[in-house]
Formats: structure tokens, sequence, C-alpha cells
């Protein structure tokens, strides 16, 4: 009989296991979206998508179904993220140019577009951990209501930080 009850439980862990990795699949692009937004090499990038699918699991089991699954990912690999990040004292914060998106053009407005995103992405990444986070979100197109459910912020806070975060970014891009 323990034969019995060890084989339905090692094949529940199986099948969570296997909804795990469906879900991290069908979520990855969230993921590393996340992780080039607070890490700026490619090993780091890679480290932190690690830590962060470890979280994951770590939390899978808590996870109700409150909210719907991409948010509590977003929120799991936000702070997973920020985390690290005050963890490491040595952390320095710098802008690699080469890694932002670039479109090869003839077009002298796209090339002006271009140089325009260059410096938001500039200015993003002169921002705090909160703070991209919060950009990252709205860039995403994500409500305020999403936006209270993954950051736990209520939505008047999230409203006034938008707002100042809006004007620091025009000085930051201002002094570009």
């Amino acid at each position: 009989m323990p034969d019995k009850s060890l084989k339905q439980r090692s094949l529940q862990q199986l099948q969570a296991e296997e909804e795990f990795e469906q879900q991290v699949r069908l979520h990855e692009a969230l993921l590393h979206k996340v992780c080039r937004l607070y890490a700026h090499t490619d090993a780091d990038r890679e480290d932190l998508f690690q830590e962060i699918v470890i979280q994951l699991w770590r939390s899978y089991p808590k996870f109700r179904g409150d909210a719907k699954r991409s948010t509590w990912m977003y929120r799991v690999a936000l702070n997973t993220a920020i985390t690290g990040l005050r963890r490491k004292k040595d952390f320095i914060q710098s802008y690699d140019p080469a890694m932002l998106p670039m479109q090869q053009t003839d077009d002298n407005s796209a090339a002006v577009k271009e140089e325009k995103l260059k410096e938001m992405y500039a200015g993003i990444s002169q921002l705090n951990e909160i703070e991209k986070a919060i950009v990252m979100l709205y860039m995403d197109d994500k409500s305020y209501d999403e936006m209270e459910e993954i950051l736990g912020m209520s939505q008047g806070n999230l409203r006034v930080k938008m707002t100042r975060i809006k004007d620091k970014l025009r000085q930051l891009t201002k002094q570009s």
C-alpha cells in the first residue's frame, strides 16, 4: 500500500513539474524582459533568469490562483530582481548603448525616433529599481489595477510615482 501512495505522489510531482515548465515557457518573454531591465550583461541576465525560475519554483505550490499567473510571475520576478540588486553591495548601474534595440534604415525620421528611444532607455537605466518596474509595467500597457496587484502599491501612490517618473525622465533625457 505505501508503494501505491508513493507512485501517486511521484505522478503528482511530475504533473506539477510539467505544468510549471509549461508556464515558464509560456511566460518566458516576461521573465526575460525583467532580466534585461535589471541586469546589464548576458551573464548577469542568465544568472537572474535562473534565480527567478528558482524563486518561481519555490513559491509555485503557494500560488492560489487569486491573481492571473502572469501577474504572479511578474511579482516574483520583480521581487527577485530587486532583492538581488539590494544584496549586491558592489552593484554599479551602467548604461550600454549597444544593448538598445536598433533598426537600420535610411529614413531620417526613423533615425530621430531611434535617437529618442536611446535617450529614453538611457534615462530609464538611471531610475531606481521600483521606478524601473513601474515604467516596464506601464510600457507593457498594464492597467493601474494590475500594477497595484503586481507591485503591492495603491493606485494613488502608483499614479503619483508615475507622474514623478515622467518628469524625471523628461529631465534626464534633456541632459543627454
